[in-house]
């Protein structure tokens, strides 16, 4: 184990440098770019720009029990004084418990590769830091606070689009958001990560291999509307029946 262990602190910085090769700083241009919508986005398009598909809504977890965690970016502004800054506001669910929350996302650094899935496009990703206070006043309520990645590319119109160009291929995410969520009331601080497709730092929850498919063992955790509105062996009324909760976020 220990052989392995050292082998593996040998290569990660050879890995690091390479990628750093393959990529090149696009942080200053990134600001004259409006990526707002990449995170509140209802469609967007594959294959390079001729088909649209629904975008779902996040997929998410919160403790070590992978706890549902639902969450919905409801605006995004960019703040003029700082293009590389958004004000957020949105909801975060779960179990039954809703709180609205409102925060900013900050960009650190933007990166594009030196060569992308397609040639004519200018493949690239957004890193940075988000920070969003939950209603106070609100049960259960906290701060959510963390790390991001956010996949885009640049078309031949020179317009930010959300990067789903490998979306067929199989792990395909994009909008990882991975931190934490600590409690106002405790200070007890849980993990808590969501993301497009995919959830970073999933580990024993997600037990697929193309697409994102829960372990069974948490369905008692909130996932067993998700299995159903996937069709996981479950009828097409159980299915009809979880996916018109879909818009929790909507007040009634």
């Amino acid at each position: 184990m220990k052989q392995i262990l050292t082998f593996c602190l040998l290569i990660t910085p050879i890995i690091v440098f390479s990628q750093d090769l393959n990529t090149s700083d696009f942080t200053e241009e990134f600001r004259n770019y409006d990526m707002s919508y990449l995170w509140t986005l209802n469609k967007f398009q594959i294959e390079n720009d001729t088909t649209t598909v629904d975008r779902p809504e996040p997929l998410g977890y919160i403790g070590d029990n992978f706890q549902r965690f639902f969450i919905h970016f409801i605006s995004a502004i960019q703040n003029p004084n700082n293009k590389l800054q958004y004000f957020i506001y949105g909801k975060t669910k779960v179990k039954e418990n809703i709180c609205p929350f409102q925060g900013i996302i900050t960009i650190k650094e933007s990166r594009t590769y030196n060569k992308g899935d397609v040639p004519t496009l200018k493949q690239g990703f957004a890193k940075g830091q988000y920070e969003f206070f939950e209603d106070p006043h609100q049960k259960g309520s906290g701060i959510l606070k963390g790390n991001f990645q956010t996949n885009f590319y640049i078309n031949e119109k020179g317009e930010l689009k959300y990067d789903a160009l490998m979306f067929v291929a199989d792990g395909f995410k994009n909008n990882q958001f991975e931190g934490t969520w600590t409690s106002y009331k405790t200070g007890l601080t849980k993990k808590c990560s969501w993301g497009d497709y995919r959830i970073p730092d999933s580990r024993k929850l997600d037990i697929g291999a193309g697409e994102f498919s829960p372990c069974k063992k948490y369905e008692e955790y909130g996932w067993k509307d998700y299995r159903k509105s996937s069709g996981y062996t479950y009828d097409n009324l159980e299915m009809m029946k979880a996916k018109k909760k879909a818009k929790w976020w909507i007040e009634n």
